[in-house]
């Protein structure tokens, strides 16, 4: 039976179900819009001079999800969750506002790389909130 649908026994561990689903959603909204920056960027850069506003609109909505995403952390730890995950998504969060700023000053030495690092740390974390792992409770005990 699903982890997400098995009843809680009386004094049951503290294992994340509901919180962990919703970290799952907020995380692939995340890593699906931070997989369309390159593709925009890269439409851009063949000619296609209104991709560049829909990569900065997609930039900005990254940052409100990358709010969502702390939030749906913080359900996901108080209920038993991994506590690595939240300091990893608040330095996301932090990291996607700089991006912007970057984007805005055209400073595309450092826009790029960062972005292959926002892009890779998003589909990090998307890998590991699909795992069986992500699951577990606090300590690994199953």
């Amino acid at each position: 039976m699903s982890t997400l649908l098995r009843p809680r026994r009386a004094g049951a561990d503290r294992r994340p179900r509901l919180s962990l689903l919703l970290l799952r959603i907020v995380t692939t909204a995340y890593l699906v819009m931070a997989l369309a920056q390159p593709v925009l960027a890269g439409q851009f850069l063949t000619g296609d001079v209104d991709a560049i506003m829909v990569h900065g609109t997609i930039g900005s909505l990254l940052a409100a999800i990358g709010l969502l995403l702390i939030a749906a952390t913080l359900g996901y730890v108080v209920r038993g969750g991994r506590l690595w995950v939240l300091p990893v998504v608040v330095l996301l969060f932090l990291s996607t506002g700089f991006q912007i700023g970057l984007g805005h000053s055209r400073a595309l030495a450092a826009h790029i790389p960062l972005g292959v690092a926002i892009v890779t740390a998003s589909v990090l974390l998307a890998v590991w909130v699909w795992s069986p792992s992500a699951a577990r409770p606090r300590g690994g005990a199953r």
